[in-house]
């Protein structure tokens, strides 16, 4: 089994201090963690539940 490979946007470092949530493709789902405390562990979700963050992130829906 491989590690997987975390990724941040592009965009989430301008004019930012650089936090911001990293995502992995994990077996069957998306891993969600922050870029602050890798070592923290981190969110698995199905790729439906993660579209749907997604869409509330994007719609400026209710605050996480």
């Amino acid at each position: 089994m491989t590690s997987p490979v975390w990724r941040k946007s592009r965009r989430s470092t301008e004019g930012t201090t650089a936090q911001c949530v990293e995502t992995a493709k994990l077996a069957g789902a998306v891993g969600v963690r922050g870029s602050r405390r890798p070592e923290g562990g981190h969110l698995v979700l199905t790729a439906e539940q993660f579209a749907t963050l997604i869409r509330l992130i994007n719609s400026n829906g209710p605050a996480l």
